[in-house]
């Protein structure tokens, strides 16, 4: 995700990011061996491509936060970045991620994005909701039709409300609609271009 929001974050909403990447980790513990190459609803991507994916989002996060820029970072993570354990991957860069975050004033550092510099809070909330629309893509790839935490969905579909049409970026496909009385993980799920399961 890499387009500015389009309405300011309040103030006083906590941002799930250690919950994000627990859901995240929850689902990928289910992956048997035979499932890294199903595909999942990200055009292209297979469960372990999808995986990489997030994987390779946490890595940067240290490098971010330390002041460091896109072109300083260079290809350093790009490509596989999960070895022979994806699990293990993940799990030693969503620590580092999060460990990251918890350092004091982490969210008020200067983040240098491809797009911009932004404020680490900024870039903290868009971490999450990635986390939170994939970890359902990594249900949907493996056959776990889970529902995903309630607070999860709320944050993210009200991140998901200042954003613009998403599709541009490669990583959603253009919001779907849906029922006036449709549940929020639905609405969430429409915005992101998926269509959430009964």
């Amino acid at each position: 995700m890499a387009h500015r929001k389009e309405h300011p974050r309040p103030a006083d909403r906590g941002t799930p990011h250690a919950e994000a990447l627990a859901a995240f980790t929850e689902r990928i513990r289910l992956v048997t061996p035979d499932q890294w190459d199903a595909p999942t609803p990200c055009t292209d991507w297979s469960v372990r491509d999808l995986v990489n994916h997030l994987t390779g989002e946490q890595l940067w996060v240290p490098e971010l936060l330390m002041g460091a820029t896109i072109s300083e970072v260079g290809g350093r993570f790009d490509g596989d970045v999960l070895g022979d354990d994806p699990v293990a991957a993940w799990t030693a860069a969503a620590d580092a991620a999060r460990e990251a975050f918890a350092v004091p004033g982490a969210t008020e550092l200067t983040v240098h994005l491809s797009f911009g510099d932004v404020p680490g809070q900024y870039y903290l909330d868009q971490l999450t909701t990635d986390a939170v629309v994939h970890s359902w893509d990594l249900a949907e790839g493996i056959g776990r039709r889970t529902r995903l935490p309630e607070e999860l969905v709320d944050f993210a579909l009200a991140e998901f409300a200042g954003y613009g049409d998403l599709s541009g970026s490669g990583l959603f496909d253009p919001p779907l609609p849906v029922a006036g009385d449709a549940g929020p993980q639905t609405r969430l799920l429409a915005l992101a271009g998926r269509r959430d399961r009964p």
